[in-house]
């Protein structure tokens, strides 16, 4: 039997991803391997049956017997024409489609970006951190959720993978966004602060509050109104300065202007249209510094979001 004893630095977070997270087993078992042993009862936590998502408190004690199988990480290389915005030694900028995951997890194996890139560029098969979860992520420096649309960045080797990874920690890379969002910003323009936490489920980002158990992260976005659409409409250009998971998404909302066509993050009491089948939110362009060199990538806005104009002006 094998114990860990909780620390300050450490409560705060979900259980099964703290087991998983590459400090313990050598980041060699995966989540939801974690969540099976937790269902049976091969961890206890204070020497009781727990759930996946408890949130560990200081002094808390993990106890934990059992042997897993490293299992290799095969990733399925797949042929698909992916719109290639620019290549070089270093980089792959793609100009991502709504509904396209960015890479594989526990639930989707395959019909992923990464996928499709390891089949056109299999170096980068190895453009990872050593966990298996990242190794299920080569190359990938950001991310963009499954049904947001415009440009990301891939790396095509280790040293331009811990660079574009700092950078985007020591927030360098200038993104902009655009979403058509509910009802009109006033002011016109401004930045957001607040920061956020995971739900106690871990299903969705919230706005830390006092009582809020997760780990807090700091969350930062600026908005900027670039056109109208009617009375009940706003194109907004976004510039996060921080990258947390749905951050926009979640910041917007909590201004009381909902992306439209965004199933997660809504408000009550807003009719919500069907004229738009995902969140209408376009990473637009993206601007960094590597290895001495400028670059700027953009993505012009997708039909859905003309289309979208174009149903507002029918309608009224």
């Amino acid at each position: 039997m094998q114990k860990i004893i909780i620390t300050k630095d450490s409560s705060g977070e979900r259980l099964d991803k703290f087991l998983s997270s590459g400090n313990f087993f050598d980041g060699k078992i995966t989540r939801s391997e974690i969540s099976r042993q937790i269902k049976a009862e091969k961890i206890l936590v204070n020497g009781s049956k727990i759930k996946s998502g408890y949130v560990l408190k200081n002094n808390d004690v993990i106890t934990f017997d059992f042997i897993f199988t490293e299992e290799k990480i095969i990733l399925p290389k797949e042929k698909k024409e992916l719109p290639i915005i620019f290549s070089d030694e270093n980089i792959i900028v793609i100009d991502k489609s709504a509904g396209m995951q960015v890479h594989p997890d526990d639930t989707r194996k395959e019909g992923t970006l990464v996928n499709y890139l390891v089949s056109q560029f299999p170096e980068i098969e190895t453009v990872c951190d050593k966990t298996k979860e990242g190794k299920l992520r080569p190359g990938i420096v950001h991310r963009l959720d499954k049904d947001t649309s415009g440009v990301i960045v891939v790396a095509r080797n280790m040293e331009t993978f811990l660079e574009l990874k700092r950078q985007f920690q020591d927030k360098e890379v200038e993104k902009k966004y655009q979403a058509i969002v509910y009802g009109v910003p006033d002011p016109a323009e401004g930045m957001i602060e607040k920061p956020l936490a995971r739900s106690g489920d871990y299903r969705r980002q919230v706005v830390a509050g006092h009582k809020t158990r997760t780990k807090i992260r700091e969350a930062v976005t600026g908005y900027r109104t670039l056109r109208t659409l009617g009375d009940a409409f706003a194109l907004l250009e976004l510039s996060p300065k921080t990258g947390r998971m749905h951050q926009i998404r979640v910041h917007l909302t909590s201004i009381g202007h909902p992306i439209v066509g965004d199933k997660k993050y809504f408000l009550r009491g807003i009719e919500r249209l069907d004229s738009a089948r995902r969140q209408l939110l376009h990473a637009e362009s993206i601007k960094f510094v590597l290895f001495g060199n400028g670059y700027e990538f953009s993505s012009p806005l997708p039909q859905d979001f003309l289309d979208f104009e174009h149903f507002l002006d029918e309608k009224g």
